[in-house]
């Protein structure tokens, strides 16, 4: 094989460039394959793409590396594992020959395949199957993740090529026994919303742990300050979810104002008996004022929705005004107590924090008109439930619509579920087959980048 170097202190240069890079070099193989000649040998390093050495007719990847540099290297290997040693000449349709007797024995035993000869389609085909193969188990090697349940095919197959994967195989939460296992000396988590990454998780890790991705757009089940005092790394999804979400406050709040589930329940139990003049009445959307709690991406997408219904006006509430997005909409910047006296409608789409945990409690329902109608999709601790409840009974608020509670899932026996005039969804507000695929992947992105060491497609700014 002819070496690409000018000369011979450009050899050692490279050699010696080379050399600091391989910091764990080995050499692997051969492979099984019915053709001896087409047997790839690897070699792997630590932050370096492994390179192949195919017997077979086509050139060397190496080609821009001489032969007393790789030989040396391979060399090295093989004194000390025993793996394999290079062969006496190596040049096109040669190799590596493998170390023992009882190996090179039994590779002469291996009945040789057709020849493939020439430059021909099929030679190229073989050589790139084998890069690509290489490359998985190089990363295999490199990487090693914990997937907290069972996520859509596309997010995994994304995640297939962080290599040693090992999952919680299961639509239900996984156990913290479990969970602290699984973690340990792992490089890279993927975990849920629903699952709680606290210290306890972190010490379980241990140093190893560079990356968390989370499939969800929340990020408050992460114990955000231990998480950046190890210098982890967090992905989230946010973006993705918008349209879906939206799409569902909507239709939760129309299915609650129109009393949707409740006239379905009358259907079937025989309460429907002839046409009645007030029976099922509910509230609509025209000439009303709209009162939304976080005009963040997700309310902006509820209020554009909504906009067509003929919604007289629009009032939003929040830690600082939007002028870009209100201008669009034609939306009043109020405070939260204004919001709730005015509104016909209160949506609830802000991010969990200390000042919006509990915000909405009685107080707040007690200033709403008793007409109105409370949708909340953000997170449950923003409502104090016992509050909510007592407002539904006592009839200072018409009716409400969760799509998040706490807990989650809620206990059959709360007593919101007894209320008929409160509609209650198991948290399905991005539970569309194109949202949770993109979900998955992009989480999957975000963790293999972050264990690559390069920028995530979203990543949390800790």
């Amino acid at each position: 094989m002819r070496s690409n170097f000018q000369n011979s202190k450009e050899e050692q240069t490279y050699s010696n460039n080379l050399s600091k890079q391989f910091k764990a070099a080995y050499i692997s193989g051969p492979h099984t394959h019915r053709d001896s000649r087409l047997e790839p040998w690897r070699v792997i390093a630590a932050g370096v793409d492994e390179q192949l050495v195919c017997r077979s007719q086509h050139p060397c990847p190496f080609s821009n590396i001489s032969r007393r540099i790789l030989a040396s290297l391979c060399a090295e290997h093989a004194s000390t594992s025993g793996r394999g040693e290079p062969s006496a000449r190596f040049g096109r349709g040669r190799g590596w020959t493998p170390g023992g007797a009882a190996e090179q024995a039994s590779l002469r035993r291996t009945p040789p395949g057709p020849r493939v000869t020439g430059r021909g389609r099929s030679r190229f085909a073989r050589s790139r199957l084998c890069n690509a193969r290489m490359r998985a188990a190089a990363v295999q090697r490199l990487m090693k993740v914990f997937v907290t349940r069972r996520i859509p095919p596309e997010g995994l197959a994304a995640l297939s090529r962080a290599g040693d994967i090992q999952q919680w195989d299961s639509d239900e939460p996984i156990p913290q026994s479990e969970l602290l296992a699984g973690v340990a000396g792992k490089d890279g988590l993927l975990c849920l919303l629903s699952d709680r990454i606290d210290k306890e998780v972190l010490d379980a890790a241990g140093p190893s742990l560079k990356v968390i991705s989370t499939l969800s757009v929340g990020y408050d089940h992460l114990a955000i300050e231990e998480i950046k005092k190890r210098g982890i790394r967090v992905g989230y999804t946010p973006d993705i979810l918008t349209d879906a979400t939206a799409e569902l406050t909507v239709a939760l709040l129309l299915a609650t104002s129109r009393r949707l589930p409740e006239s379905v329940e009358e259907v079937k139990n025989g309460g429907w008996t002839t046409w009645k003049p007030l029976w099922m009445c509910g509230y609509g959307l025209s000439n009303s004022t709209v009162g939304i709690i976080g005009l963040g991406r997700i309310g902006q997408a509820v209020a554009h929705r909504l906009k067509p219904f003929g919604v007289k006006k629009f009032l939003y509430a929040g830690r600082h005004p939007k002028p870009e997005a209100a201008m669009e909409l034609k939306a009043e910047f109020v405070p939260l107590a204004k919001l709730a006296e005015e509104s016909d409608f209160v949506i609830v789409t802000c991010s969990l924090t200390p000042d919006t945990q509990g915000m909405c409690n009685r107080d707040f329902f007690c200033k709403m008109k008793k007409t109105s109608v409370f949708i909340n999709t953000s997170r449950g601790t923003v409502v104090n439930q016992k509050d909510l409840y007592e407002a539904l009974v006592n009839g200072h608020i018409a009716a409400a619509g969760l799509d998040v509670t706490t807990p989650e899932p809620l206990p059959t026996d709360n007593p919101l579920l007894s209320l008929k005039n409160c509609v209650i969804l198991p948290h399905i507000g991005s539970a569309t087959y194109a949202t949770r695929n993109a979900m998955s992947v992009l989480a999957a992105n975000n963790l293999l980048a972050g264990l690559k060491g390069e920028s995530m497609p979203s990543e949390l700014k800790l």
